[in-house]
This record gives C-alpha cells, structure tokens and sequence, in this order.
C-alpha cells in the first residue's frame, strides 16, 4: 500500500499559478495518494510559523511554494529545513534567472499578474461575450466572434468556449441538430473569422448523453441517446465542415486545455494568412 503524503500548497496570492503546476506534476505519478491543503496570501512569517507547525505534526509533509518577496520565500525554505520539512520554491531560480537574462531587478509583488490593464479587461469581455453566446444563442451578432465551434450535442462546446474565453478570445458555439440551419454570416465568402467544427466517435457520445439522461431523469429523449441516429448527427456535421473547409477536431481523447491548445494553433495560422 502507498504511503499517503500531505502537500502544503502556500503561496502570496491566490494560488491558481501554484495549482496548475501541482496539477501538471502529480499527473506524472500515476500512485500518487495525497491529500491537498491550500494556503493562499501568505504574506507574514506568523502565517508560515504556523504552516510549518501543522506540518511537523503530520507525517509525509511536504511543501510547495510561490513566494516571490525574497526575504519570506528564505524564511520559509530556512525554517522548513531546520524542521525537516521538503520544501520546493516553483518560482525562484526562474525569476533569478530570467533577471540575469534580461538584465533587470524583478519586482517581486505578489499578484503582480493580476494587474487590472488592457489584458484583464479584455479577458472580462471575452468571458461576458461567450457567455451571452453559448449554445446557440445572438446568432446575428455570431460575425463579432474571434473563434466559433460548431458540433453536434457533448462535444465539450460550452467548456471549451469558456476556456478560450478566460484566454481573451470572444468565442461563440453552435449546437449542430439535423433541423437547425447555421448562420448565413459563417458560410459568407466575405467572413474570414476562425470557425471550427468539433466532432468525437458516436459510441462515446451516446455513453456521454444517456449519462447525462439519467442525471436529468427525462425520458423522453430516445433520438438523442439511439446509437444510430448520433452516427447520423455526426456524419452530417463531417460533411458540413469539409462542404465549407473548416477544420475539424475529434475531441474524444481530448480535454478542454488540449482541444483548445489545437484551437489555437488553428486560429494563430489563419490569422497569419
């Protein structure tokens, strides 16, 4: 059996910076048991004394950190190895050594990088704008899209809009059913937008829908989980994307960040055109 470990994620800020890394690492361990605990704006040496207390007095402790003011990130590292406590700083050599390369003294503030400037701004209207156009809906105003995905239903549409969204990008998404016509605007020659058209295998999808069913206790919904009819729904929309030359991504084996990863690199190459 595997030994269970606590690990202390401290950081100055909010902690988002610090949980990504610690997701992208424990991903590499496949037997990894641990349990999490979040500490977020530590900005005092009284905040890690006592950190550093509640680690001593659990076994298999261990510390990751995002501490940026130099002389707390050393207070933490100094105090833990006396009390015996692994101890990693995921930002401090690279700031050391991005200021050697650049040749300029790093700030080092806390949420520096929530700065409330033109990029922020433009993040908070890319989210308000896909959210007012998520599944369909103001397809008139579809053509002040940066970025529309078009698929059949559980195509992970609305999360990946979101996604790209929180990246800055103004995205829209259609829901494909076999009634419903697309926008007049997305097949115009004249609309040079990036629009994408995402599918995934059938079988999955129909395991997708009928979970999504079960949750919702409705019945009376055979067409959308009949195995037959999602081949149908997919075939049709490989044929409307190829009909007007938009890319295609199967996500099935995908998650959002590596669907919208391949979005990207799309919408980088067209607009380089």
């Amino acid at each position: 059996m595997n030994e269970k470990y606590n690990v202390y994620l401290v950081s100055d800020s909010t902690g988002e910076t610090l949980d990504r890394i610690f997701l992208s690492l424990k991903s590499q361990f496949a037997n990894f048991d641990y349990e999490k605990k979040e500490f977020a704006f530590v900005r005092t040496e009284q905040q890690i004394d006592k950190i550093i207390k509640e680690c001593v007095g659990l076994k298999n402790s261990i510390i990751l950190y995002t501490i940026v003011e130099t002389k707390l990130a050393k207070y933490l590292s100094n105090l833990s190895e006396k009390s015996n406590v692994p101890c990693f700083g995921i930002l401090g050599n690279l700031i050391l050594h991005f200021s050697k390369l650049l040749n300029q003294k790093a700030i080092h503030k806390p949420s520096a990088q929530h700065v409330l400037d033109d990029e922020y701004y433009k993040r908070i209207e890319a989210i308000q704008f896909t959210m007012s156009h998520d599944d369909g809906k103001k397809l008139n105003d579809v053509i002040s899209a940066d970025i529309v995905l078009l698929g059949v239903s559980r195509t992970s549409k609305t999360p990946t809009s979101i996604y790209l969204a929180n990246r800055g990008f103004k995205t829209a998404n259609i829901p494909l059913v076999l009634e419903q016509k697309i926008p007049e605007d997305l097949v115009s020659t004249n609309y040079k937008k990036c629009v994408i058209g995402l599918i995934a295998d059938p079988e999955r999808l129909a395991d997708i829908r009928r979970n999504r069913v079960a949750i919702m206790r409705d019945n009376n919904v055979k067409e959308y989980t009949d195995l037959s009819h999602i081949k149908e729904e997919v075939d049709k929309s490989k044929k409307l994307f190829k009909k007007y030359n938009w890319p295609i991504i199967d996500v099935t084996r995908k998650s959002v960040e590596e669907t919208a990863a391949s979005i990207l690199k799309i919408f980088e190459i067209q607009k380089n055109k």
